[in-house]
């Protein structure tokens, strides 16, 4: 009799967990449907303003004020490509060239003197560590609007103003580039490692070059990439420090061009061209540098 009614409890509760699996595996896919399609939607959000600038930098300048800005037209790219370069001397082109040189040169020396000052302030002991570091914390937490107008002083002062060095130079500091570089320099360089380079007679230099930058080379690319992005996209201190147009980089002369539209209608077109072209180089840099972040985020998995 106590066998049967051992049998009966366990198929009375095998019947009812059957059901309660079943509602949990119908919530997991209600929830996994719910965010899905917040997922697509906040795609569809991002994406957005691309598709428009790919559909309308396709237009004429008629098509463009007649027509759904969200539908194609009359496909007339290569002519729009033609006169944004042509425009004014080729001007555009000397904006992608300065565009170029402060992002790409910046951002290297950028992330070379962030690299060395983490990698020091994360292996070396000395005195007022601890305050320099705290030092450079504070920076990060400063606008850098509120550095416009000191910088456009100081360079007044040294008469540097309206010249490449006045915004290539201060593209070159980053605080939290040297914060992101102390935090990984200690957990992705091991001392053991320092210790043993310097038994075999290496000197400071070479096991940074050799040794250390290769270790930190995800958190090197990343910062690369964070000033690459910075300096393209930077548009107040340019407009602060530069009057001679052959010195803009490509925000500030895409904005210079939209101030005249009401004088020259045509400068529409050629804005929201030169918009598409100044986000090529981005996407290129990015995809590029993709498989970094994806080695280190291997490297992170397996320890």
């Amino acid at each position: 009799m106590s066998v049967s009614t051992d049998r009966a409890s366990r198929g009375s509760s095998t019947v009812d967990a059957m059901p309660r699996n079943r509602r949990v595996r119908e919530g997991s896919r209600g929830w996994g449907l719910i965010a899905m399609v917040f997922l697509v939607s906040l795609t569809v959000y991002f994406l957005l303003p691309v598709y428009w600038l790919v559909i309308n930098a396709t237009k004429t300048q008629s098509d463009l004020v007649s027509t759904n800005g969200f539908w194609f037209s009359r496909i007339a790219l290569w002519d729009n490509l033609s006169a944004l370069f042509e425009r004014d001397n080729t001007v555009f082109l000397r904006w992608v060239v300065n565009s170029l040189l402060y992002a790409g040169v910046g951002a290297a020396i950028g992330t070379l003197l962030a690299a060395m000052a983490g990698y020091a302030l994360a292996k070396y002991s000395f005195p007022g560590r601890e305050f320099i570091f705290s030092s450079i914390l504070g920076g990060v937490l400063v606008p850098a609007t509120a550095l416009a107008l000191p910088l456009f002083l100081l360079f007044a002062k040294v008469g540097q103003t309206d010249t490449m060095w006045s915004v290539f130079l201060p593209s070159v500091v980053s605080p939290f580039g040297v914060y992101l570089s102390r935090i990984f320099a200690a957990s992705a360089v091991p001392d053991e490692i320092i210790e043993a380079a310097r038994l075999d007679g290496a000197d400071e230099r070479t096991i940074f070059f050799s040794i250390a930058t290769r270790l930190m080379s995800p958190a090197l690319v990343t910062i690369f990439l964070f000033q690459f992005i910075a300096i393209w996209n930077n548009f107040l201190l340019p407009r602060v420090m530069l009057n001679d147009a052959r010195l803009y980089p490509l925000t500030y002369g895409l904005f210079y061009w939209q101030t005249q539209i009401s004088r020259d209608p045509q400068l529409q077109t050629l804005v929201i061209v030169g918009s598409l072209v100044s986000v090529i180089p981005l996407i290129i840099i990015f995809l590029s540098l993709q498989r970094f972040w994806q080695a280190g985020l291997s490297a992170g998995a397996v320890k």
